[in-house]
């Protein structure tokens, strides 16, 4: 194992102090507890927003933590679920007395702690489930399908519709409306090495993949032989077209987001050819994103988002954002 740390012990402290002291003019960093707040917290009469989960997806979620997305995020070890006590701090660090909403990907830690602390809250808290993986209905991590990278379009549009104001019941039916509006699916190239273990966390023949990969590694759909970026995008976005029921003629947002690994010559590439395809399926994509945003360390592999848009959701994602790694308008 080769990688940039001092030690798989202190790699999450010193990699939030760090980045608390880059982003220190949108973020604010608590290493006791560990949480990440937006600088301007608690932003009062305003419905607080936190997600978290492990690290080794980053961006996601600190990433996401400022004006328009995020109030809070609660980081865990890597790959593995924040505790309470941590979204607990969170929620008094940021709640401005208007109720909570957590966004929650849908694996089985995340959402036992995550519930274990809206439970013990002291004001109005709900929940939104991310559970947009096409890949699987069961996995080793969740029960029923993964929350993955449209948890990133649920956090945007949601965190701009709570800019705005919105309360905490019109927010959870925006961010239930959103995931239900949304699939992925993901391939793998590589595995990538969780540093605690130091081992790849599986592996592939020089001439396979994985179709339908999870952000933690876990298997997918099938083990297949490698294929074009074209044949890649065909199977993708037909499976998401087929089960979020997009029809000819609506407008959606692509998302092309890279799993760590892969450089974004080919993300663009992939983007060109899963564009293709949407188009073919009758589609008109009118936002796109391409990059890194929810990622598996150093996997080598990407994933395709589709997320049905309408006027209301379309204004949300182009609403002014600031976070570390988003910034417009």
């Amino acid at each position: 194992m080769k990688k940039l740390i001092n030690s798989p012990d202190t790699l999450l402290a010193e990699s939030l102090a760090g980045f608390g002291a880059v982003h220190a003019d949108i973020v604010n960093v608590n290493l006791d507890p560990m949480f990440v707040t937006r600088k301007d917290a608690p932003r009062a009469g305003k419905v607080a927003l936190i997600s978290g989960g492990g690290t080794g997806h980053e961006p996601m979620h600190a990433g996401f933590v400022g004006m328009g997305m995020l109030d809070a995020a609660c980081p865990g070890q890597v790959f593995t679920s924040p505790t309470p006590d941590q979204m607990i701090a969170a929620m008094e660090a940021v709640d401005g007395g208007a109720g909570i909403l957590l966004i929650v990907k849908n694996y089985a830690g995340d959402v036992m702690n995550f519930e274990m602390a809206a439970e013990m809250a002291s004001g109005p808290v709900e929940t939104v489930l991310t559970n947009d993986d096409e890949a699987v209905e069961e996995s080793t991590h969740s029960q029923g399908r993964r929350g993955v990278a449209a948890t990133v379009i649920v956090e945007k549009i949601v965190g701009a519709a709570a800019e705005r104001g919105g309360d905490l019941a019109s927010l959870k039916a925006l961010g239930d409306a959103v995931n239900a509006a949304s699939g992925t699916m993901g391939v793998a190239l590589t595995s990538c090495t969780v540093p605690a273990a130091g081992l790849p966390t599986f592996t592939l023949a020089e001439d396979e993949m994985e179709m339908g990969i999870g952000i933690h590694g876990e298997p997918g759909r099938r083990r297949v032989a490698m294929m074009t970026a074209s044949a890649i995008a065909e199977e993708i976005v037909g499976a998401i077209v087929d089960d979020v029921k997009l029809a000819s003629g609506e407008e959606v947002l692509l998302l092309v987001n890279g799993m760590g690994g892969t450089p974004l010559l080919e993300l663009y590439g992939l983007y060109d050819a899963a564009a293709r395809v949407a188009k073919g399926h009758g589609l008109t994509i009118t936002r796109s994103l391409v990059g890194n945003y929810c990622t598996s360390l150093e996997m080598a592999g990407a994933s395709i988002t589709l997320t049905r848009l309408d006027a209301e959701r379309t204004a949300l994602w182009d609403a002014p954002v600031r976070t570390a790694a988003f910034h417009w308008g």
